[in-house]
């Protein structure tokens, strides 16, 4: 771990010294030698549950995660070298080196064994997104970025203020999630739930959930698309980690019955929000975000049912992180051609690019959740183990709700596809390999949907079991 964080935190430093846009790629191609190499040892099962440098474990959710923080990584990068081509060799050195410093961090919160590891990581996610949130160096991106550093930072002091509450109930010693979990678990009901809110509230701004999951909507908005790809779907999965993190610690508690319940209501509220404001935006990457705001609602849903759900639940976040990738940089080959993201300006992109097109297409019907798509796997779990529990009202509200996004994304998505377009378009820059490119991550999740590997659904199977 020490020699993976040397490498990567020196290889984004060298980016710095790119004479040219050829060197600064090349340099990449060194960052995703370290990146894979830790990816390939990981595999090889050789380190699974081995702490390193004190604060670190590869454990199974941060190994998991790991691989596809990789996988995505290495499509953002090769999409970002196309969208950034006529930028300034200055703008496209700070672009490259911030993206590679928020993957290290984000895997540093990944494999983080102590919850104060987790706090440190987060925030250093907040510091590396913000310079790629202000690349366009414009006056919305400016407001973006210190919305998103505001925010983040209100969010994480939150979360700051929770660990401090549950280090004083554990009554000092290790801040090791295993030796927490021990000491929590006769720790005052009152004080574990305190904590729990502020840890949520705080953490919610990473994982983009009610309440602060505005800022994650901004953000994407504002960052170019490729690295909004990585935004919406390696860091919302950070937040989501350490989110989940302390729920396995609250299990261990008299009050986690408690804690599902303020999950369902956050999970519901997520979903809410997401569904309503799918029609009200007229941004396809706001429209995008929103998207990533509704699932993970469902996620936290999941979470707060329990039992089977909670294995649905992963699945949902391992198999959005495909789909969700997927569409945003289908997206970013879209801008190529119309150079906007404005919903009731574009249209008729089936005819221009055709394979971008039908990728937009179908990510929206898995998106949806419809066959074959992972997603309608995880859905039907959740709501199986939402009428096992008796909670039909709930799974009514979902239902409407559901209802709400499945309009609201099939009928905008149609409209880029086929409505009569009212901007003038640039066909000569588009790039069909992208697209192509795009398809392989959709196809990934759509072979989740149909056939689970064994060594997959072990995996979830070891996390959700606590």
């Amino acid at each position: 771990m020490l020699y993976y964080f040397i490498l990567s935190i020196l290889i984004a430093g060298l980016t710095f010294a790119a004479r040219n846009k050829k060197t600064v790629a090349l340099v990449g191609c060194g960052f995703f030698v370290v990146q894979f190499a830790l990816a390939a040892a990981l595999i090889r099962g050789g380190w699974s549950n081995d702490t390193q440098l004190r604060f670190f474990t590869f454990d199974p959710l941060g190994i998991l995660f790991y691989l596809l923080l990789t996988l995505v990584g290495l499509f953002v990068f090769v999409h970002s070298k196309a969208y950034l081509k006529e930028n300034s060799l200055k703008e496209y050195r700070l672009y490259f080196a911030l993206l590679m410093l928020l993957q290290t961090a984000i895997t540093g919160v990944y494999f983080a064994n102590n919850i104060a590891v987790t706090w440190i990581f987060l925030e250093a996610t907040t510091l590396c997104a913000a310079g790629i949130i202000y690349h366009r160096r414009e006056e919305h991106a400016l407001e973006a970025t210190w919305k998103y550093v505001f925010v983040c930072s209100t969010g994480i002091a939150m979360a700051y203020l929770g660990i401090l509450l549950l280090c004083s109930v554990a009554e000092g010693g290790s801040l090791e999630y295993t030796a927490l979990a021990t000491r929590l678990a006769t720790g005052n009901p009152l004080f574990l739930k305190i904590a729990f809110l502020l840890v949520l509230s705080g953490y919610s701004c990473k994982m983009e959930i009610f309440p602060l999951y505005t800022i994650g909507i901004d953000a994407n908005f504002a960052a170019p698309s490729p690295a909004s790809a990585l935004i919406s779907t390696g860091l919302v999965n950070a937040g989501f980690l350490a989110i989940f993190r302390i729920y396995q610690l609250m299990a261990q508690t008299a009050i986690f019955p408690w804690v599902k319940s303020v999950l369902l209501i956050v999970g519901v509220l997520s979903l809410a929000i997401g569904a309503l404001f799918l029609r009200r935006t007229n941004n396809y990457k706001r429209f995008l975000s929103y998207s990533t705001v509704e699932n993970m609602g469902i996620v936290a849903i999941g979470l707060g049912i329990g039992g089977a759900a909670v294995w649905a639940a992963l699945f949902h976040v391992v198999c959005h992180t495909l789909i969700k990738s997927s569409l945003f940089l289908q997206l970013a080959v879209a801008r190529q051609v119309y150079e906007s993201y404005r919903i009731n300006r574009l249209g008729d992109y089936m005819a221009v690019n055709k394979v971008g097109a039908l990728g937009m297409l179908l990510g929206t019907v898995v998106v949806l959740a419809f066959p074959p798509s992972p997603l309608f796997l995880s859905e039907v779990m959740i709501f199986k183990s939402i009428f096992t529990s008796g909670r039909w009202w709930l799974a009514v509200v979902m239902l409407i709700l559901l209802c709400i996004v499945i309009y609201s994304i099939a009928a905008r998505i149609i409209k880029l596809c086929y409505q009569p377009n009212q901007e003038r378009l640039h066909p000569s820059s588009v790039d069909r390999a992208l697209s192509w490119s795009a398809w392989l991550l959709l196809a990934l999740a759509m072979v989740l949907g149909m056939w689970q590997p064994e060594i997959l659904s072990q995996t979830l199977s070891q996390i959700a079991t606590f």
